[in-house]
């Protein structure tokens, strides 16, 4: 991947939402005040992604019209939360992009997703999860590489991807992964067909 460039990644990160929010605001709330707004197309013809824990789908609109709905799919094993740490097979919720294709997976394809996102760092930074340096070289890293580290205490390689060598039955039932959103493995090809690297992804 392309680094960003310094003026790209300024932008990015002064846009995030918890740029304009209050510390206090901040603690509590940063992925529900993202997610309140997050429903909402950027634009008449945007191409976007919903995944709604609630309702266990995952649906494609173009601006307010949808395109495709996939259900059931599964999520973490321990469920969807604002908060993730590396390990607790949980799945972030916020609103991300789509970062990477990996056609050769044992998922049949994984399409990655840029977690952790800033906001989710600044979340890790005021409840504790992060300390200051560990906040400063998630900026370093992201500014250098483009692309969030994967290895700290909120974990990463969260994706969206298909079945591969996993059990079609349990999927039918459970929550399985490890933190991703696992659809069937035609649903994930029909995915990719529809969405390119930069589309928005949402998960509520």
């Amino acid at each position: 991947m392309k680094p960003l460039s310094r003026r790209r990644f300024a932008l990015m990160a002064l846009s995030a939402p918890f740029a304009l929010l209050g510390a206090e605001a901040a603690r509590a709330n940063l992925i529900e005040t993202l997610l309140s707004r997050a429903h909402n197309p950027r634009h008449d013809d945007e191409l976007w992604v919903l995944v709604e824990d609630r309702e266990a789908a995952l649906s494609v609109y173009r601006g307010n019209r949808m395109l495709e709905r996939f259900a059931p799919i599964s999520l973490g094993r321990s469920g969807a939360r604002p908060a993730r740490l590396r390990g607790s097979n949980v799945t972030p919720l916020g609103e991300f992009r789509v970062n990477r294709f990996n056609r050769e997976s044992d998922w049949h394809i994984f399409i990655g997703l840029d977690y952790p996102t800033p906001t989710h760092a600044r979340m890790a930074l005021e409840e504790g999860v992060y300390s200051q340096q560990d906040y400063d070289d998630y900026f370093d890293y992201y500014r250098l590489r483009g692309y969030p580290p994967q290895q700290t205490a909120l974990g990463g390689f969260i994706g969206i991807h298909g079945i591969g060598k996993g059990d079609p039955e349990i999927h039918q039932q459970f929550h399985w992964t490890q933190g991703c959103v696992a659809v069937t493995d035609d649903q994930i090809e029909r995915l990719a067909s529809l969405i390119d690297i930069g589309t928005r992804v949402v998960i509520r």
